[in-house]
């Protein structure tokens, strides 16, 4: 399979992850969902192909969390804040920055982010024939 194509396959397997742990944890979900779910997915799969597999999945885990926080962000600004599509708000959440993203959020990005990389290794490894995951903790 094609670059694009195993890009386009790996993007779409966590947007329609992401949409369905909403359903799951919220009961309904939006269709930017799916674009933001399928983006994290692919940002966090590319720490172990742009990096070496030494990097300790407690700091990819940490590298994770950061990044979806950040795309969340973005996301949100658009969005909710920019477009008023009042997708999510987090105003009523502690320690929220504009209502978009919260540190519970964020650590829960980190407990999350090494099912989603390793998810995302296994499958390369799997469907695209690259180079078997292995990881170290610390």
């Amino acid at each position: 399979m094609g670059g694009f194509l195993k890009y386009l396959f790996l993007f779409s397997f966590g947007g329609i992850v992401y949409i369905l742990i909403e359903l799951l944890w919220r009961g309904y979900s939006h269709w930017s969902m799916f674009v933001l779910g399928g983006a994290c997915f692919l940002l966090l799969g590319l720490i172990n192909e742009k990096y070496t597999w030494d990097i300790p999945l407690v700091l990819q885990m940490l590298f994770g969390a950061f990044i979806i926080t950040a795309m969340e962000f973005a996301a949100g600004c658009v969005l909710n804040l920019w477009l008023g599509l009042n997708v999510w708000d987090y105003r009523s959440i502690p320690l929220n920055i504009l209502g978009q993203v919260c540190l519970p959020y964020m650590i829960l990005w980190f407990f999350l982010s090494p099912v989603c990389i390793i998810t995302d290794d296994y499958m390369r490894y799997l469907f695209f024939d690259e180079e078997k995951p292995h990881y170290r903790l610390f």
